[in-house]
């Protein structure tokens, strides 16, 4: 007779060689076919939306190398990626093939979304500044209560108050700094073998400010002192006269590769322990990711001319208007997207 009790199953005994357990038989068989393991998200995609998403998710990272203050992690946030986004990045190595069919849309709208910034939107800033900033910086503002909405119900401590104050100064600090602080752009000729030891570096900080909401990439490279130059070296003409910069988009790229997956890593395990104390810091950092775009080194030069040359009127006008455009049009949208998941979790809770 058997008296062991009842809520002992025979998978939970310890077995091994051929008697492995259900469970991890299960497990197996989940992996053979791509399935996410336990605690994982799910990266697959249901439908053609879902790609689309993660496209726009990709256009607006490659915008953020080129407009200050943006930040592609808030638009993760909105959309409700932003976990799967630092899971597949920090376990692209671990499970190769689901990961890279979940990041391959957000990598091809980021290179959309870059390209459209170095070839249109640096264009517009040298045409309407302001304008361009505002939109931006109101697209930033309506999106705000989507990364709020992590910590409404979180208890306000002081240490957590703390922890936002310090996200809040830290974009601030660094806009203060490359506007006052830094000489002007660097130059990418006559390098040594440390500064490319150093590029490595910058790779792996612009790879943070992908991954952390609130930090620029823009805004990171002003403070090296590398932005305008590395700017105004994609072009064939220079590439002739100074090859050597390749080695330089090499080392980027390199550092780039491994602080994505590292630091994504990192955050994750974050994540897991820490998640509301964390994005404490990252509401701090959002909000002054938006301040930032109102202060820094490129709108600070149109500042300075409105003060010699008078203030180009068009452009205040547009970009008080679009600035209130980016706000509703955001908003709306966190809204359109809180609506539809409010209806997806109802649906499960039925199910």
């Amino acid at each position: 007779m058997d008296n062991r009790p009842d809520n002992i199953r025979e998978e939970d005994k310890p077995q091994s060689g051929a008697g492995k357990s259900a469970d991890t038989d299960v497990n197996a068989d989940a992996a053979e076919v791509g399935a996410s393991p336990k605690g994982a998200p799910d990266l697959g995609y249901k439908n053609g939306k879902e790609v689309a998403k993660s496209g726009l998710l990709g256009l607006f990272i490659g915008l953020a190398i080129i407009v200050p203050g943006v930040s592609g992690s808030t638009v993760a946030i909105i959309f409700k990626l932003y976990d799967k986004l630092i899971y597949a990045f920090g376990n692209v190595l671990k499970r190769f093939a689901a990961c890279v069919k979940f990041l391959l849309p957000v990598v091809i709208g980021a290179a959309v979304g870059f390209l459209l910034g170095f070839f249109a939107i640096q264009r517009l800033m040298e045409v309407a500044p302001f304008a361009v900033i505002g939109l931006f910086a109101g697209m930033m503002i309506g999106a705000f209560p989507a990364v709020y909405e992590e910590i409404r119900a979180e208890r306000k401590s002081a240490p957590r108050i703390g922890l936002f104050l310090i996200g809040l100064a830290v974009p601030i600090a660094i806009a203060v700094g490359t506007t006052f602080a830094t000489e002007g752009a660097r130059p990418l000729e006559g390098l040594q073998f440390y500064h490319y030891l150093m590029f490595i570096a910058i790779g792996y900080v612009v790879a943070i400010t992908q991954v952390v909401p609130g930090l620029s990439a823009t805004a990171i490279l002003m403070a090296f002192g590398y932005f305008s130059s590395i700017m105004n070296s994609v072009h064939l003409d220079y590439w002739k006269q100074n090859p050597m910069v390749l080695l330089v988009y090499v080392c980027m790229v390199l550092g780039f590769a491994i602080g994505i997956v590292t630091f994504s890593k990192l955050l994750d395990s974050i994540f897991a322990r820490f998640r509301a104390a964390a994005f404490f810091v990252i509401v701090g950092l959002s909000l002054g990711s938006v301040v930032t775009m109102f202060f820094n080194s490129d709108v600070y030069a149109v500042y300075t001319d409105w003060a010699t040359n008078g203030v180009d009127a068009a452009d205040l006008a547009a970009g008080i208007v679009l600035f209130v455009v980016g706000i509703v049009v955001a908003y709306l949208f966190v809204r359109y997207e809180r609506k539809k998941n409010a209806v997806v979790d109802n649906k499960g809770l039925k199910a």
